[in-house]
């Protein structure tokens, strides 16, 4: 079975290289490498999660699925002196992760691996974040929805990047199940930022 980014340990060969972006005013360099999602650039989902994301200072945030950390560094970056924990299955993206908050100085960041909320015991934060890996298909997408449930401060959000034509409306449904509220926040080439509030305790 050939790899995806969402493995465990890629065994595709190594192609280290760096990017440079400018995400919500800060210029960030990347280190990426095969094996782990988008490595030629960050793609135009999660530029679009980042660039509509509201992540207030000091606030405990949680990125789903962070990859190389573009979302994790960027909202490590607005929370100031926040508290950022960037999560992902695929220990070569993490290992990324962990070089870029070096790299771009994403003080109270840190990355771990984790299948999804599976180390993050009863942690609860403000802000949850994902672009859910969609090949790994609807079940593993639906279950970091309800994770997030379990895992959201009183007053948290969970803010959620997805393409149309790869299951928007069906992510939607799920997440009304879930949230009192589900906004359509941002719409931009075929992706669709949602933000979720209140939680349906049941």
């Amino acid at each position: 079975m050939a790899d995806h980014y969402f493995t465990n340990q890629p065994n595709v060969e190594h192609e280290l290289r760096t990017i440079r972006v400018t995400l919500r005013g800060f210029d960030l360099t990347f280190w990426t490498d095969a094996g782990v999602f988008s490595k030629g650039g960050v793609d135009f989902g999660s530029q679009l999660l980042i660039e509509t994301m509201d992540i207030p200072k000091g606030a405990k945030v949680l990125d789903v699925g962070c990859g190389y950390g573009p979302i994790g560094i960027t909202a490590a970056r607005l929370a100031e002196d926040g508290d950022v924990t960037m999560v992902d299955v695929n220990e070569r993206a993490v290992e990324l992760a962990r070089r870029n908050i070096e790299q771009n100085g994403a003080r109270g960041a840190k990355a771990i691996v984790s299948d999804r909320f599976e180390q993050l015991a009863a942690t609860r934060y403000d802000r949850i974040l994902t672009n859910p890996p969609i090949r790994a298909g609807k079940a593993v997408v639906h279950s970091i929805f309800e994770g997030a449930v379990d895992h959201l401060a009183e007053t948290g959000e969970l803010w959620v990047v997805i393409q149309k034509k790869q299951g928007a409306p069906s992510a939607k449904k799920k997440l009304e199940e879930l949230f009192e509220s589900v906004e359509d926040v941002a719409r931009d080439a075929g992706y669709r930022i949602f933000r979720c509030q209140g939680v349906l305790r049941k």
